[in-house]
């Protein structure tokens, strides 16, 4: 059985680990704090209980047989024992992650994949003191991802192109939808495209043209909608009689002067940012408990549309059954 080691066992650790096992992988957590890693364990024990209770389990196989595939251990050699493939899940420290990487490098194979989950570190500077950083990349999940399915892979200049097509092979099969970037860049696509909306709706707000709370109805019921099952080009494709082409003919001009009208990128921490964090906080007040309960609301609403992207995925794989009309 193939072994993944899952270098972490945070937040994004713990998930990776549900992730991998859910798709029959041996998973091998580790945390360099005694005793995290055990803890860790019986949270997600309890997580994956829950989860079949609720009929939304991951994967083919039952809880019991999935947690069976799940060890911790407080050494690392030990956890990089007979492991494939290592995904990081440190916290956001580039000499952090540098240091794991090189310990790391010291006890596997030359063959072994080095993942990282940095969220905002380019390979090129997460991986600057492994030796063989032919076989080096970040696989980027989105929050949380064992209920968001996207996972960016993003390559060092150095990385193989037969690494790439190996990481993407594991990620499809426990049940991620990987998407490859030709090339590092900062913020990799999910993060760049995530700023430019948070941008524009934080001017928006700054500038008392709307309010914080329907500047985010502007997106969870309306283009949050549609964007849940197509993306923007393909929206745009879909937008005009004859496709996109047809669609910038119309529409391009106009786009093209809204965005020549954006202001510039906004200062988050300025006098004025105060008024936006006391009416977010109105609505949603920062207490634990309240931002607790929401992120429980959060997930929940992810898994019922989690189930509904996956219905729609087996009704598209369906073969289409020709038949004769009754006479």
């Amino acid at each position: 059985m193939e072994v993944v080691s899952v270098i972490g066992s945070g937040l994004i650790g713990r998930s990776w680990a549900m992730v991998f096992i859910s798709g029959g992988y041996r998973v091998k957590l580790y945390d360099n704090q005694p005793g995290l890693a055990a803890k860790a364990v019986t949270e997600i024990r309890k997580q994956l209980e829950e989860l079949e209770e609720a009929r939304v389990l991951r994967g083919p196989l039952a809880a019991t047989q999935q947690l069976a595939l799940l060890g911790h251990y407080d050494d690392l050699a030990q956890a990089l024992e007979g492991a494939f493939f290592v995904q990081e899940c440190v916290f956001e420290s580039l000499e952090v992650k540098r240091s794991v990487f090189r310990d790391v490098e010291r006890l596997v194979g030359g063959g072994v994949i080095l993942s990282s989950s940095t969220s905002c570190l380019v390979p090129s500077n997460v991986f600057s003191t492994v030796q063989n950083r032919s076989r080096c990349l970040v696989s980027h999940p989105v929050n949380p991802p064992y209920y968001v399915k996207l996972v960016e892979l993003v390559p060092h200049p150095d990385t193989a192109d037969t690494v790439m097509d190996a990481a993407h092979a594991v990620m499809t099969k426990v049940g991620q939808v990987p998407v490859r970037l030709k090339k590092e860049v900062d913020g990799f696509a999910v993060n760049r495209v995530q700023a430019a909306i948070i941008a524009e709706s934080w001017r928006m707000v700054q500038d008392g043209l709307i309010s914080v709370e329907d500047i985010d109805l502007v997106m969870s019921e309306g283009l949050g909608m549609r964007y849940a099952f197509i993306g923007p080009m393909e929206t745009m494709h879909l937008n005009a009689p004859e496709g996109l082409r047809d669609y910038m003919k119309r529409y391009g001009e106009g786009i093209g002067r809204l965005l020549n009208s954006f202001g510039p990128v906004p200062d988050f921490f300025s006098a004025g940012a105060e008024s936006i964090y006391n009416e977010v906080c109105e609505l949603i007040p920062n207490d634990r408990q309240h931002l607790s309960a929401r992120t429980e609301r959060r997930d929940r609403l992810l898994v019922g549309l989690a189930r509904l992207k996956q219905e729609h995925r087996d009704q598209q794989a369906e073969p289409e059954v020709v038949g004769t009309s009754a006479r």
